[in-house]
């Protein structure tokens, strides 16, 4: 089974990818970074699940683009 995650992470890490497409990267880190700056998160595990999720949607778009590429 894979991880469920709610739809605030979702969402927020979605509109992050939408406005910050040349920031997302393939890093965790360097996008827990663009999540500290660009949204006012409290927690700190919010902000990682929101990082990690956007890391795991870079990476399904950079499988896509390698497939298409093919």
């Amino acid at each position: 089974m894979g991880k469920v995650r709610t739809s605030i992470v979702k969402r927020t890490a979605r509109k992050i990818l939408e406005l910050y497409p040349d920031k997302v990267s393939l890093s965790f880190e360097e996008n827990k970074k663009l999540v500290q700056e660009v949204v006012d998160v409290k927690s700190k595990k919010l902000r990682n699940q929101i990082a990690g999720y956007l890391t795991h949607l870079m990476k399904i778009k950079k499988k896509l683009e390698e497939q298409v590429a093919k």
